[in-house]
């Protein structure tokens, strides 16, 4: 956007200054060769006053008429210094008097002898003037030119060079004064594009925080009018979505508050059956269903956010929730293994999210093997999360490779619980831009599998 702000702005002050300064230089052109040849008309009318009053009434070649012509030939001689234009005369009787003017047709010397002062443009370029200075040849008698009319003829040649003096300096401004305009046109336009490509990405920064689950992200009216517009919208837009959310959440713990004094009866009644297995299998099912509350809590605590935006130390957690079950596993008589390595591995995923997925993963290790299975815990640098077990493993599936994809469904694990627990860590690991796998642990140097093995692997920050 900046960018074609520059362009355009540019664009259309490189076509103003063009409008304005071409015409302008043209101009000063034309100004110069205005003045070159006033310069030059002022030349012949003086020299044509000087032949005039030198000639007049010379008689044809007598002592008068010398001296005459050494008077013009003197004043020609101050006139054609370098680089001033040349200036000649072509006396009646056809003699010229300095260095003639090249290329001077004899239809225009004609033309002059008959009394016309005019502007001539020779082929060659340039241009001459031609003054007449009648009565200097009456009493001449020789030479054709002479006998047709007697008067002679003043010729100031300038040339190209001499048109077009001045003008280059003249251009030369003329251009700095448009490349000045530029710059200081480019210069606002700059601070204008930059005002509103920062008050735009300010707005987009707020949009793509809101898009995140940051709801209290408010943005602030900045540049012009329509973006304050848009600014004042985005945050109306902010707070709707904030007090929407606000109150799913209301609506959830009010939920959660309600079904806890219903199942918490539920409890009470499981553990008054006299037949224990009627017991067992009811209080696994209140046992589920508490879970499913906990997980619908949650859920709701974590609506409005994009998945993967959040982040948690992996091996931060996993030290804390592996050290929060150790009484209870050395109760068991559990051997219990924790390897993290010494820094942060950073992952996408909230504290929260990791905590109840390890606590859903130990738990089960604890709830499904017997008392003194031994328990590892593993986290690497590249955001892999291994809890392994040395029990019986996985129940088998029935295709015979001992489990599988039917250990993650939803409501049904085989083991005696419901797999919520699993399923949390599956989807908790693909929200981060990872995944889960199932299977058997390592071998326990008895060519043996040593049991079960959840590997989760997270996106890493």
């Amino acid at each position: 956007m900046r960018r074609q702000l520059l362009v355009l702005i540019g664009t259309t002050t490189a076509v103003v200054l063009a409008v304005l300064l071409v015409p302008l230089a043209l101009l000063a052109r034309s100004h110069a060769e205005d003045r070159a040849m006033t310069d030059a008309t002022e030349r012949g009318q003086s020299v044509a006053a000087v032949v005039g009053g030198s000639l007049v009434g010379a008689g044809a070649g007598g002592a008068a008429e010398r001296d005459g012509r050494d008077v013009v030939r003197g004043v020609l001689d101050g006139l054609n210094g370098r680089g001033q234009p040349r200036t000649s005369v072509v006396l009646a009787d056809g003699d010229t008097l300095g260095k003639r003017a090249p290329d001077v047709s004899t239809a225009a010397l004609r033309l002059a002898r008959h009394g016309r002062a005019f502007t001539y443009s020779p082929a060659s370029g340039g241009r001459v003037v031609m003054v007449p200075v009648l009565g200097t040849g009456s009493d001449a008698k020789t030479g054709s030119d002479a006998k047709e009319n007697g008067a002679s003829v003043v010729q100031v040649a300038v040339s190209e060079g001499q048109l077009r003096a001045g003008v280059l300096p003249s251009w030369l401004a003329v251009a700095g004064l448009g490349v000045a305009l530029m710059l200081l046109g480019l210069a606002f336009a700059d601070r204008l594009a930059a005002r509103l490509v920062r008050a735009t990405r300010l707005l987009a920064g707020v949009a793509d925080r809101l898009a995140g689950g940051q709801l209290d992200a408010r943005a602030e009216p900045l540049g012009p009018d329509e973006l304050r517009l848009v600014a004042g919208r985005l945050n109306e837009l902010g707070e709707r979505i904030g007090g929407l959310v606000a109150a799913e959440r209301e609506r959830a713990a009010d939920l959660a508050h309600r079904l806890r004094t219903p199942v918490a009866a539920l409890r009470l009644d499981a553990e008054g059956l006299r037949d224990p297995e009627e017991a067992a299998r009811i209080g696994a099912g209140v046992v589920a269903l508490e879970r499913s509350v906990d997980e619908v809590i949650r859920t709701a605590r974590r609506a409005g956010a994009e998945p993967g935006s959040e982040r948690a130390d992996l091996a931060a957690v996993a030290r804390e929730r592996a050290g929060f079950w150790a009484p209870l596993a050395e109760d068991q008589g559990r051997a219990v293994s924790v390897t993290v390595p010494s820094g942060s591995v950073v992952v996408r995923v909230s504290g929260d999210d990791l905590r109840a997925l390890l606590d859903a993963l130990i738990g089960n290790v604890l709830d499904h093997t017997p008392d003194g299975t031994g328990l590892w815990v593993t986290v690497t640098d590249d955001g892999v999360l291994l809890v392994e077990d040395d029990g019986p493993g996985f129940p088998d599936d029935g295709d015979g490779d001992g489990g599988g994809e039917s250990v993650t469904a939803r409501g049904s694990s085989g083991a005696g619980s419901t797999g919520l627990g699993l399923d949390i860590a599956r989807r908790t690991a693909e929200d981060s831009g990872g995944g889960v796998t199932f299977g058997a642990a390592g071998d326990d140097g008895r060519g043996q599998a040593r049991g079960a093995r959840v590997r989760c692997r997270f996106g890493l920050a």
